[in-house]
């Protein structure tokens, strides 16, 4: 077959949120990057994340607090090596990004002197996140797109989708990776990417469901390639929803930081009645997972469309200070929070499970990284504690990069990849089944794969799934590839990966809540799934 490179790399990077950029920051003095990005540099989960992040900053907090409110959070699944290293490098992380530029909020110390202003979120017991505003995530991406930009050893394709992995399984090598085939969206033909080392930071899978806050290009694709390609996922039954995203036609499940109840704002039934302390000691400030469920019960019980998040008790300019961003949006759409609560459903946000990793974002494959939500490391257990995840982006990012580039000159580059095969398929003049498929999963996977699960459900939804591969698959091996196609056989293989751990998880714990299980069973461990 003919042999043809459109791209030469140290390290290709597939993904451009914190993960992505930060790790090519970290590599570019030493190697030449390449960032692929599937839609606009500034576009991904990263830029729309509001809260901030988690680092111990006040000399009344400690590393150690931080480890045993992520352990308790995680619901006895954390890796406590994964958590101690962590929490451990936070403060060094965020020192990085002070340097690099990023703005976080400070206040004036009685001293005199300025210091951070320093958040409380569900499950931390001190105030230790680290914000810009309500728009912390649109700072951190900004100042690193600006920085990549700049840097000349760093090329950034946009608009590119990753379609699959090279591995021993095209070239007939020793077992690593080699590069990756990427589909340029603007000529629409796939290309291939030569690469010393690959670092898949794609990012979750929430596009899977129905309702979620994560931006259009959450669609697992780093999950589903790893997994083609050989590498064992974990932990994909734990889905995090976000328990407070605003209910609004127009909304599009706008997320309402879990900042707003770290400041006081006070969860209501439509009546205005408060029902957390109901559900939990913590109240609004619970874990994720709780207060998702309560919210989830409290709806189904009354038959309401949602409930409300009301912080209209603080001063307004204290609200329109440190929430800008959601008071502008909540105005636009005709609701003055500082007068009146919000109205709020939960929607999927986070994947806490991924592609299994060490401590140094290795793979099961040499030369493939995974940084970021696409990863288990073990630091989330069965439920994120909020402002984990960017920290997870920025610590393992760094820990990759030093890992990379201490066998950076002893990797070869192998140019004698096979192009990609196109001689037996057609441009697809049925569009629409691709369309009705991505519907129907989405929506499938919202009832019987969501918040609360049976077995029963879950075996609907496993029916489902593969018939639905079964026509994608016949459909991908005929027809070109486009955006739509890539991404539902991704989120497909993801959907299928959710819902064989779901059914193997017999009890309930974090954010796996199924009736048929509702105990916690007497010991705690993840859920490994290896290809065959």
């Amino acid at each position: 077959m003919e042999q043809v490179i459109d791209y030469q790399c140290d390290v290709l990077i597939i993904g451009s949120g914190a993960a992505g950029l930060t790790l090519a920051l970290h590599l570019a003095d030493q190697a030449q990057v390449l960032v692929l990005s599937k839609g606009p540099l500034t576009e991904g989960s990263t830029y729309y994340a509001q809260g901030g992040i988690a680092a111990v900053f006040d000399e009344n907090d400690s590393i150690e607090s931080h480890i045993q409110d992520t352990l308790i959070a995680g619901a006895g699944l954390c890796n406590p090596d994964a958590v101690a290293f962590t929490t451990s490098n936070a403060k060094k992380s965020l020192q990085w990004l002070i340097d690099l530029g990023v703005g976080f909020d400070r206040v004036d110390a009685e001293d005199g002197e300025s210091k951070f202003h320093l958040n409380q979120e569900g499950g931390h017991s001190h105030r230790r996140i680290l914000h810009a505003a309500d728009a912390t995530g649109k700072v951190v991406q900004t100042t690193l797109v600006a920085k990549v930009r700049n840097h000349p050893n760093i090329r950034v394709l946009e608009r590119y989708n990753a379609v699959d992995l090279i591995t021993d399984r095209q070239t007939g090598h020793a077992k690593r990776v080699y590069g990756a085939y990427i589909w340029n969206r603007a000529a629409e033909r796939v290309e291939t990417v030569a690469a010393r080392f690959v670092a898949l930071a794609t990012g979750g899978a929430s596009k899977v469901y129905q309702y979620t806050s994560n931006p259009d290009v959450a669609s697992g694709d780093g999950i589903a390639m790893a997994w083609r390609a050989g590498c064992r996922v974990a932990n994909m039954e734990f889905n995090q929803f976000h328990p407070t995203c605003l209910y609004h036609p127009s909304a599009q499940t706008f997320l309402l930081t879990e900042a707003l109840r770290g400041e006081g704002a006070i969860l209501k039934r439509p009546d205005g009645t408060r029902f957390m302390p109901d559900f939990h000691a913590a109240a609004e400030l619970a874990p994720r997972d709780v207060v998702a469920r309560a919210i989830d019960y409290e709806m189904k019980r009354l038959g309401a469309d949602c409930m409300y998040l009301d912080i209209s008790h603080k001063p307004a300019d204290f609200i329109q200070e440190h929430f800008p961003t959601i008071y502008d949006k909540c105005l636009s759409l005709g609701i003055d929070i500082t007068r009146q609560p919000m109205p709020v459903v939960p929607a999927a946000h986070y994947t806490c499970g991924g592609v299994m990793t060490d401590l140094q974002a290795q793979t099961d494959i040499p030369h493939l990284y995974a940084i970021g939500e696409v990863a288990y490391t073990g630091l989330h257990g069965a439920n994120r504690m909020a402002s984990n995840s960017l920290l997870e982006c920025l610590v393992f990012a760094q820990a990759a990069a030093a890992d990379i580039c201490a066998q950076l000159h002893e990797a070869d580059l192998k140019c004698d990849l096979p192009r990609w095969d196109e001689s037996k398929v057609s441009h697809s003049d049925e569009e629409v089944i691709i369309q009705h498929n991505w519907h129907e999963l989405r929506l499938f996977m919202w009832d019987y794969v969501g918040i609360v699960r049976t077995t029963k459900r879950l075996e609907r939804a496993l029916h489902r799934i593969e018939l639905l591969q079964h026509e994608v698959h016949e459909y991908y091996s005929h027809f070109r590839v486009s955006n739509n196609l890539l991404e539902l056989r991704n989120l497909l293989q993801v959907a299928h990966l959710i819902v064989l751990s779901a059914m193997q998880r017999k009890e309930s714990r974090g954010l796996h809540y199924t009736l048929d299980y509702p105990e916690l069973a007497a010991t705690a461990e993840p859920t490994v799934l290896t290809p065959e």
